[in-house]
């Protein structure tokens, strides 16, 4: 499925975000920090702050541009502590500016929230 899907331009960008996974079956929610590197509408590019074993699937979070729950397929894991991830749904237009409004790359510095759009 997924090597047939259009691939979109990854933009970079510098967002906190939350990766939400289950540990040890459905029991045990755990919750780890990273940063958005790079995103595009179908996936995204993550800075892994200590170096630990990502699951295979697992939700990601951005609070700051209010997204949650954004399922997530992990593709490729780097030596860097990065790692690429494909998402289960397609991000809108809408939330792809909000992000980057919430960015603190200076690509994005002058970017602004449409109020009216929300």
């Amino acid at each position: 499925m997924y090597d047939r899907e259009a691939r979109f331009a990854m933009e970079d960008t510098m967002n906190a975000a939350r990766i939400e996974y289950t540990e040890k079956g459905v029991m045990h929610m755990a919750a780890r920090r990273c940063d958005v590197i790079k995103i595009s509408m179908s996936g995204a590019v993550l800075g892994l702050l200590t170096q630990y074993n990502l699951p295979q699937q697992f939700y990601l979070d951005l609070p700051d541009a209010r997204i949650t729950k954004v399922g997530c397929l992990l593709m490729k894991a780097f030596a860097n502590n990065t790692a690429e991830v494909r998402f289960l749904r397609l991000l809108t237009k809408k939330e792809l500016d909000r992000i980057f409004v919430f960015s603190t790359h200076p690509a994005h510095r002058d970017r602004v929230l449409d109020v009216r759009s929300w």
